[in-house]
């Protein structure tokens, strides 16, 4: 069994990491090789290279990580105790 609160915070964490890197990653290439376009398209209020651009993005993309954990879970969990019982 999953515990909620765990897989919740962690997939959370890794969705603003990864935000954190697209947006590195966007700094060091050329503007054709990067992001831009689909997180701004992704991340609701999102624009490119603004303070309150990166803060909302950062935060969007933790919830959405966090959203994926708490979906997640209960549906792993009711087929865990499902088939663990037939076992």
């Amino acid at each position: 069994m999953l515990n909620m609160k765990i897989v919740a915070w962690s997939l959370g964490c890794f969705g603003a990491f990864t935000f954190v890197v697209c947006v590195l990653y966007g700094l060091i290439v050329p503007e054709s090789l990067h992001m831009k376009g689909a997180l701004e398209q992704l991340l609701p209020g999102f624009k490119w290279l603004t303070l309150w651009g990166f803060v909302l993005g950062l935060i969007e993309s933790f919830l959405y990580g966090a959203y994926a954990g708490l979906v997640y879970v209960p549906i792993y969990n009711a087929f865990a105790r499902r088939w663990a019982t037939q076992e």
